[in-house]
């Protein structure tokens, strides 16, 4: 019997690799869409599609948690007290009241207050959360070590957010550019960057993207628990348009122009796996 609130996927697998589906959601419950200035400005932020690029993962042994809900409801990603991951950097919050393009999301009054915010957080964040600690306790408790791979994409050029193109690869390890790495071990780090470079795609660590809550939060490396962030430019995928409005966005994902990036992903998931098995049998 499944447990979870249907909006809420959990499968489970048995091999030491969990991935992360925070933001592929577009579900808006009825009583909130009329809030939004249109559904699908609160839809158009999502990591579209990324759930379908990685559905080799349940098949290599990975267990996949996923939320339904848009992140325009609430953000699961990000601190649930509020406070920003990204100080003196243009950013969403917990409830996000502009998108990415500093639009706002909600008509003038009908922002969320903090009993509404509260009551997301119970309603939502909270039970994804739930799901992603017992199965790190699950998978723990089998293999010793376990990876917890958060996957995410965003579209190339989102100026409000920051300058130029995005690499396609942003590999966070929530470290400063440069520094040791805080959320994994550097031989994990080192192999999965090693692995977006011989890809040929441009590719950066610990640049725009560090890693967010999920990250951050589940990281315990004592603890045998490696967490990190893959931040995907969308362009990798599917077809992104100059012009990003209702009748140009989404574009579906495209199987041919994204099977390099997949294979790539395949070899990073792989080695997340290889690291995880080595240090269990250690």
């Amino acid at each position: 019997m499944n447990a979870h609130p249907d909006w809420l996927q959990v499968h489970e697998g048995d091999a030491p690799l969990i991935v992360s589906f925070p933001h592929t959601g577009t579900e808006l419950p009825d009583a909130l869409v009329g809030d939004f200035v249109s559904p699908w400005l609160a839809r158009r932020d999502a990591d579209w599609w990324v759930h379908e690029l990685y559905d080799f993962a349940q098949r290599i042994g990975a267990t996949t948690v996923r939320s339904a809900i848009s992140r325009s409801v609430i953000d699961l990603n990000r601190d649930p007290s509020g406070v920003s991951l990204y100080p003196g950097q243009n950013t969403t919050g917990l409830c996000p009241l502009t998108t990415f393009d500093n639009q706002p999301l909600y008509h003038p009054g009908r922002e969320p207050d903090a009993a509404a915010i509260a009551q997301r957080r119970d309603t939502w964040f909270m039970p994804y959360h739930d799901a992603l600690t017992a199965q790190i306790a699950r998978l723990r408790q089998r293999h010793g070590t376990v990876v917890v791979y958060d996957a995410h994409s965003i579209r190339s050029h989102i100026p409000h957010l920051f300058d130029g193109e995005l690499p396609q690869f942003n590999l966070g390890t929530a470290g400063p550019s440069g520094t040791p790495d805080t959320s994994c071990d550097n031989a994990l780090s080192d192999v999965v960057e090693n692995i977006c470079g011989f890809s040929g795609l441009s590719h950066v660590r610990n640049g725009r993207f560090k890693g967010g809550w999920i990250t951050r939060h589940y990281s315990d490396i004592p603890g045998g628990v490696h967490s990190l962030q893959m931040e995907l430019a969308c362009r990798g995928y599917m077809h992104e348009p100059e012009l990003v409005d209702v009748h140009s966005w989404p574009t579906p994902l495209d199987p041919d122009h994204a099977a390099p990036l997949r294979q790539t992903l395949q070899q990073v998931l792989n080695a997340c796996l290889e690291f995880a098995n080595s240090r269990s049998a250690a």
